[in-house]
């Protein structure tokens, strides 16, 4: 499995698409603070966003818009109409009266989000922008995120049995898509994006990633990846922004994690399993990270 996969699924990727729902002019949506991903995506119709570091998009029929940290932002037809904030939004949709009815252009969109059960964020994470805009598709990548966001409106115009499973996996190819397409258009030259695209410190990412419970010394990766000590950690550094040490044990801990609410193992065959022969020494590094011990973080996921 390629590296970015194995941290999706870590990272328990999960979606949710509200609905496609139409709104006349004037309408405006002031978007609170959020700890999920939103996404939305213009069928139809004038749309403009107001970004979290306070630009202005224009939206074209087709564009979508991602927001991976949840920031505030707002939509609107222009950037003049008054907005709504999305909390009184939600609460007069879910009792059936149509808020935005001016009897001007209508806009379309299909909206949603993203959750991420992941503490701490993974680097993956932190290191996308506040704001990423999709523009008219025409990579191959673009035209897979069209033909999955048309799937998502077909399903969204007829219910049929399963469309709610249907709805939610297309959404999570759809975010797959989104990551390739902001590759295509950006280019990033940092962070760990970047750092899928190097042959050789994307080598050393699945190695952790699919091996924690090796003894891993930065001596030992760098001579898997055939690379010098210093030249793999200084690399690695620039692009992940983290050591690689640091990031095997932040990789380590996610996944005992994940063993310690899906799996029944005891403790200290979890800590065998992600590279900790002494439990005492796991649990020391386990409760640094999330502020618990793994029998606490355990009993508190089953409580949840």
């Amino acid at each position: 499995m390629d590296a970015l996969s194995t941290v999706l699924e870590a990272t328990r990727l999960r979606s949710v698409v509200y609905s496609k729902f139409p709104l006349a002019a004037p309408w405006g949506l002031d978007i609170v603070k959020d700890e999920n991903s939103q996404f939305w995506r213009l069928v139809s119709g004038n749309c403009t966003i107001g970004s979290p570091d306070g630009s202005i998009i224009e939206l074209a029929e087709g564009d979508l818009v991602f927001v991976p940290h949840g920031s505030a932002h707002w939509i609107a037809d222009k950037s003049t109409s008054l907005r709504m904030p999305s909390p009184e939004f939600v609460k007069a949709r879910r009792a059936g009266v149509n808020v935005f009815n001016g009897g001007g252009d209508v806009t379309t969109l299909i909206a949603g989000h993203f959750e991420f059960d992941y503490q701490p964020p993974h680097p993956f994470l932190k290191d996308l922008p506040p704001i990423i805009h999709i523009r008219q598709y025409v990579t191959e990548n673009q035209l897979l995120l069209k033909q999955v966001t048309q799937l998502m409106l077909e399903e969204l115009n007829n219910e049929k049995p399963g469309s709610s499973v249907m709805l939610k996996n297309l959404s999570e190819i759809m975010f797959i898509n989104i990551i390739r397409a902001y590759l295509e258009q950006a280019a990033p030259g940092s962070g760990f994006l970047s750092a899928l695209s190097d042959p050789r410190i994307s080598k050393a990412l699945k190695l952790m990633q699919d091996s924690p419970q090796n003894d891993w010394t930065l001596e030992s990766l760098a001579s898997e990846i055939g690379m010098s000590r210093s030249v793999f950690f200084n690399r690695f550094k620039k692009l992940v922004h983290e050591t690689p040490l640091s990031y095997l044990t932040n990789w380590r801990i996610r996944q005992a994690q994940k063993l310690l609410t899906t799996n029944n193992s005891n403790i200290s065959e979890i800590a065998a399993s992600v590279g900790y022969q002494s439990e005492s020494a796991f649990n020391r590094i386990f409760k640094s990270k999330t502020g618990l011990t793994p029998a606490v973080y355990r009993r508190s996921k089953i409580v949840e």
